[in-house]
């Protein structure tokens, strides 16, 4: 009989659990959690504090005694591991409810302590609240239930803008305090924007690129001196894997911070598992050590440490970091790595943008989105994909994320036979296009500039010409830009500027065709990726200015 100790629950702890016992009927399988709960939904947290989830049992996934009751769990809550004796196999247990210590032993043992929230020591960080457990969850309920009067959440990752957008809809005045310049790191420049103005068009203060410094009686004050209304403070900067316990036992952490481990989630020592935010995954993109700390492939590996226990052939999982988000009507996604992050390893990519529609434009309903697709230029494989918009963009990005795990490179996404009917895609579906864009720029046969080009582009001699309509024009164009309909590009040719011209349009697809013309009729043309959506959208050129 296995004797097997877990040391914490939810997604990664309770996944191995379960699968374990359903390998193995005869196993002893002892979870010791800190908290009161142990499997609850953790990513439906935030929607408790705005009332969208009505009822705090809706969160509570499984409790001990059903545990038992259905799988012969001993699931121990208020209970902590103070030390583990790697000699001996033993760990000491603390219980909190009546102060009693003891020590269980293991063959195996399985670490899924999970993150601990940043909470900088700044003057005033006391009154912050901040967001892990339900414990937590039901301190933030208490106090938004007393409608105050202005909140402030102090990050503006996935769970700050969760917990803004369920604020407001509780009816509080609340701001976002972020150092960087931006919200949601994962989204290059040029895509965040739409989530700046959205979060803008719902009354969401935006204090971008000054840290938090001190919190007073009533406020926040930031770094560069500004003075926010805060009743309510929730701090949301990020999470540090919380690696206390497998430090003290001697186990090797990682470049990340996280808990080393092999392909199998072994760790160093060979009766020693570790699953989920508290690890360093294995990146899919560069099979080096990275913090993803996201409920799917905690799951995930909690079941391959079970196989791998159990004895059974084990497929390693690396991981892709696919991540969605909604902020108020807008849908965030992105899998893979981001431009920023590929310039800083000085990884070659090339970048592609394109701005379909989510079904069919003549259906009624359909909205816009934007994706940016990622590309190795020499092998193809996609490196990374983001989308923004209001309806479709799950379904995208699910879609390259299976791609990018099958090893699908970025032309062959055109070969995608997808699901259509009118109000549900195109015939050519936004993927298929982006392989279809693909396609044409790996090949040669339409040279494209990016946003953040044009400045060079026109420094070395290019001209630009809009092959927009007039009225399209007249809304906003790339500054000194020539305007001639693409319909009209024939019968006005002698009206093209001399040498090199960079052709520009709406979303750039009426550009590659322009540019194919062009280059047919002897002219050396280029065309903007993405067109002026992208370009009015990228930081230096965006119209309507994001708060600071």
């Amino acid at each position: 009989m296995k004797k097997i100790v877990v040391i914490g629950g939810v997604a990664g702890g309770m996944s191995f659990a379960a699968r374990m016992r359903r390998l193995d009927e005869s196993a002893d399988i002892t979870v010791i959690e800190k908290s009161g709960f142990v499997s609850y939904a953790n990513c439906g947290l935030p929607y408790y504090v705005g009332g969208v989830i009505e009822k705090e049992e809706s969160l509570l996934l499984q409790t001990p005694e059903s545990l038992w009751k259905r799988f012969r769990l001993d699931v121990r809550t208020k209970s902590e591991v103070l030390t583990i004796d790697r000699a001996s196999k033993q760990v000491e247990i603390l219980n909190h409810v009546d102060g009693d210590k003891y020590s269980l032993s293991y063959d195996y043992l399985v670490l899924s302590p999970g993150a601990s929230p940043i909470r900088p020591n700044l003057p005033g960080i006391e009154r912050s609240l901040s967001l892990r457990n339900v414990e937590d969850v039901k301190r933030i309920f208490e106090t938004v239930i007393k409608k105050p009067s202005s909140a402030v959440v102090v990050g503006g990752g996935f769970i700050g803008l969760e917990m803004v957008e369920n604020l407001v809809h509780r009816g509080i005045k609340s701001a976002i305090v972020e150092a960087a310049d931006q919200v949601l790191m994962p989204l290059d420049p040029e895509m965040v924007t739409f989530v700046h103005h959205e979060l803008i068009s719902h009354g969401v203060g935006l204090h971008l690129g000054s840290a938090l410094a001190s919190i007073t009686d009533d406020s926040v004050i930031l770094a560069n001196g500004e003075e926010i209304s805060a009743e309510l403070i929730i701090m949301a900067i990020g999470v540090r894997p919380e690696v206390t316990i497998a430090k003290a036992a001697g186990l090797e952490i990682g470049d990340r911070g996280g808990v080393k481990v092999d392909e199998f989630n072994r760790t160093s020592d060979s009766a020693i598992y570790a699953v989920g935010d508290a690890v360093e995954k294995i990146d899919s993109i560069d099979g080096h050590g990275a913090l993803v700390p996201l409920a799917n492939i905690a799951n995930r590996h909690g079941r391959v440490i079970a196989d791998r226990i159990a004895g059974r052939k084990v497929r390693p999982v690396d991981a892709q970091g696919t991540a969605i988000v909604k902020v108020f009507d807008l849908t965030v996604a992105t899998s893979g790595w981001n431009e920023k992050r590929l310039k800083v390893a000085g990884r070659d990519f090339l970048a592609i943008h394109s701005h379909p529609a989510s079904h069919a434009g003549y259906y009624p309903g359909a909205q816009g989105m934007s994706l940016k697709l990622l590309i190795d230029p020499d092998t193809h494989q996609i490196l990374g994909v983001q989308g923004v918009g209001k309806e479709g963009v799950d379904k995208r990005i699910d879609v390259i994320a299976t791609a990018m795990r099958g090893s699908i490179t970025a032309p062959e996404l055109a070969d995608l036979e997808l699901a259509y009917a009118p109000p549900f895609g195109s015939a050519k579906d936004p993927v298929n296009m982006l392989g279809y864009i693909s396609e044409n720029v790996l090949g040669g046969l339409t040279p494209t500039v990016q946003w953040s080009q044009v400045e060079e582009k026109v420094s070395q001699g290019y001209s630009i010409v809009d092959v927009r309509t007039t009225d399209e024009v007249d809304r906003g164009t790339l500054p000194g830009a020539i305007n001639i309909p693409i319909d009209e590009i024939r019968a006005r040719k002698s009206e093209l500027p001399l040498g090199k011209i960079l052709v520009t349009c709406q979303v750039g697809q009426r550009g590659h065709a322009a540019t194919r013309l062009l280059r047919e009729l002897g002219y050396e043309a280029v065309n903007l990726d993405g067109g002026y959506m992208t370009w009015s959208n990228s930081p230096a050129n965006n119209i309507e200015k994001v708060g600071k």
